[in-house]
């Protein structure tokens, strides 16, 4: 364990190594919305120090990204360590929780004070933690600012801070190949695609989250009346709606549920992505969908009702928020169909000025 006084670095310093850096990022655990939450991060710090030896420490719990998501962060993560043991308990606060290690740098990206003392023991040149507003942290910002209230905006904000300089999420992810054909097969190229996912949660817990289906199947028949092809995705929760959206839409496609022989198709995150990079733009509850529309880097318009916005609202290139509290009620009923259709529109203008 380092003993010293701790040396702060200034923030026009960015950290670098005469040889390949070793870099430690802790986390608790990741279930599927976290680990995709977080791929604009993950991606960000690779291109950040493209030659470091990355290891990920999922101390409380399992990672996605060494199951489902190992495809998507394959050339960003050199080392996981999941199901670790370390953060939880203060008789950890007695011994180095990674003896024999030791890294250029750690960036804990959890706030929770008695982990953070736990992985302060853990030997290093450079610690960066937002916990107790830095207290901990080799580096500190220069004036105090607001947590930033989203989780990316979060770990960029640590990121940059380690980085000593302006840090962008990264959005493109490389899908493996035959995921990308799968797409290609369900989406061929041409037409204008507007992807529409009505699912949120639970189909009993989450139904606060989910604006009106009718309005869905409103917003679809308006895009297919313009010449566009809707494109519903629905998870397994939803596939019950199936029938009802194929009366309601006869244009409209499903390609989570179906391949391009009319098969059914495998709902995997990666197909899910996969799809999402096909489409013009999208509209989506507060859900681990409209996450997934993210990672692909798809236009979102992103609907909201009882949950906040700045914390959950997806991360993506282009995104447009609506609220339903700016139209009375913090709920999804209040949301009328026609603003939805006009960020439709507007995101489709920006994607043609590009």
């Amino acid at each position: 364990m380092h003993t010293g006084p701790v040396l702060r670095r200034a923030l026009d310093q960015p950290i670098s190594c005469p040889h390949v850096m070793d870099i430690l990022v802790y986390s608790g655990l990741e279930l599927l919305g976290d680990g995709v939450m977080k791929l604009p991060f993950v991606h960000a710090l690779r291109r950040a120090w493209p030659e470091a030896h990355v290891t990920w420490l999922a101390g409380k719990g399992k990672t996605v990204y060494s199951s489902v998501l190992a495809p998507l962060v394959g050339d960003c993560l050199d080392e996981i360590i999941e199901d670790a043991g370390i953060g939880s308990a203060a008789s950890e606060l007695l011994r180095n929780p990674l003896p024999g290690r030791r890294f250029d740098l750690v960036i804990d990206t959890q706030r929770r004070v008695l982990t953070t003392l736990i992985l302060r023991r853990i030997r290093t040149r450079c610690f960066i933690s937002g916990a107790a507003r830095y207290l901990f942290s080799t580096r500190r910002p220069r004036t105090r600012r607001a947590k930033p209230p989203s989780v990316l905006g979060q770990l960029m904000a640590l990121l940059e801070l380690a980085r000593g300089e302006r840090v962008e999420p990264v959005f493109d992810v490389t899908l493996p190949p035959e995921w990308v054909d799968r797409a290609a097969l369900l989406l061929p190229p041409g037409p204008c695609y507007v992807g529409l996912a009505p699912g949120a949660g639970h189909p009993i817990g989450g139904a606060t989250k989910r604006w009106p289906l009718e309005r869905f199947i409103a917003l679809a028949r308006a895009q297919a009346a313009a010449g566009r092809r809707p494109v519903f995705l629905l998870g397994p929760a939803e596939v019950e709606w199936l029938g009802e959206l194929r009366a309601a839409v006869p244009q409209a496609l499903f390609p989570l549920q179906e391949d391009a022989n009319g098969n059914g198709a495998e709902l995997s995150p990666l197909l899910t992505i996969a799809v999402a990079r096909n489409l013009s733009v999208a509209v989506a509850n507060d859900s681990g969908t409209a996450h997934l529309l993210g990672a692909a880097g798809c236009p979102i318009v992103s609907l909201f009702g009882p949950t906040r916005a700045e914390k959950s609202a997806p991360a993506t290139r282009r995104l447009e928020v609506i609220d339903a509290k700016s139209f009375g009620e913090p709920v999804m009923a209040s949301i009328p169909v026609q603003p939805v259709a006009d960020a439709v529109e507007r995101l489709l203008r920006a994607e043609r000025g590009r």
